[in-house]
């Protein structure tokens, strides 16, 4: 086997190795970790020691080729989100994008102890410095699911989110809907405004007041059963809780959102789901894409009889 050694004083002490044939990773490494006994490699694998290209891993039966590179640390555990919900998409420098599930708050509420994916992201950079700290450039509704991006540092930060529609390119998200929309494809084009229970609404009549904003979706049907319709959803502007408003102003609130007038709630949680995110680095400028397959729900809800 190959094996690479590296690591200096102050940084972590981390061996490379790669198999000479294919096997699976609990020998593998009672044979590169001899004389150590089988509980203690058993350990450091449960304790987040080992790496398989560049993921921590925990499974002792995992698969492996002679193309795998398996990184062991043996000054600590690697760096991981203490949460199997919450799963890293891409991590640079300056960016880190992740998976949110449904039912988890993107950033606490003031005075809050609850678990979000900004404290876990925060607790897992701490992991590799104690100085570091997530940054928050967007946010998703509690129960949408979805690409959410945050940053390392306050500089890249302040980039993205002071001129976030300037930097994204593309918002995609799949909504499963009670009812049939009125046309397979339209866009929509209403004014939203946040009332005193902070509930955003369509505006009518002439006169628009000047604190409304204007709000651009377009929506395509995939398919529908006639109760519920599955749909490919797309952004043009950000406002708060646009998806949700715009398509309950047209009869077709999204399933699960009793808020803005759904009945049923055929999977136990909102069925939006932010499955297609582009953007450009606010750094190198590089054009980053991110794609999320839907929930299997969002398919078998809305499936033709």
């Amino acid at each position: 086997m190959k094996q690479k050694r590296y690591g200096k004083k102050g940084h972590p002490v981390i061996f490379d190795y790669q198999p000479t044939e294919e096997m699976t990773l609990l020998p593998f490494l009672l044979e590169v970790l001899a004389p150590k006994s089988r509980s203690d490699v058993k350990s450091m694998l449960a304790h987040y020691h080992v790496q398989v290209n560049g993921t921590t891993v925990t499974q002792f039966d995992m698969p492996l080729t002679p193309s795998d590179r398996i990184s062991i640390n043996f000054t600590r555990p690697f760096a991981v989100v203490r949460d199997n919900r919450v799963h890293i998409l891409y991590e640079d420098d300056y960016l880190i994008a992740v998976e949110k599930p449904s039912g988890m708050l993107s950033v606490g509420r003031e005075g809050g102890e609850e678990r979000t994916v900004w404290s876990l992201l925060t607790d897992y950079m701490k992991q590799k410095d104690p100085r570091s700290t997530a940054y928050v450039c967007h946010r998703l509704d509690q129960y949408t699911s979805g690409i959410l991006v945050f940053a390392k540092d306050g500089n890249a930060q302040r980039t993205l989110r002071y001129q976030w529609d300037t930097f994204v390119r593309e918002r995609g998200y799949y909504a499963v809907v009670e009812g049939v929309p009125p046309s397979e494809h339209d866009e929509l084009r209403h004014y939203l405004l946040e009332d005193s229970a902070y509930r955003v609404h369509v505006v009518h009549g002439e006169k628009i007041p000047p604190e409304a904003k204007l709000a651009v979706t377009r929506y395509g049907l995939m398919q529908t059963n006639g109760h519920h319709s599955l749909l490919n959803v797309h952004l043009f502007t950000g406002r708060k809780n646009q998806i949700r408003a715009q398509l309950a102003e047209i009869g077709c609130p999204v399933a699960g959102d009793r808020k803005y007038g759904a009945t049923t709630s055929p999977a136990s949680r909102l069925m939006l789901h932010n499955y297609r995110l582009s953007l450009m680095h606010p750094v190198t400028h590089e054009l980053l894409t991110f794609e999320l397959p839907a929930p299997k729900s969002f398919y078998s809800t809305t499936k033709p009889s």
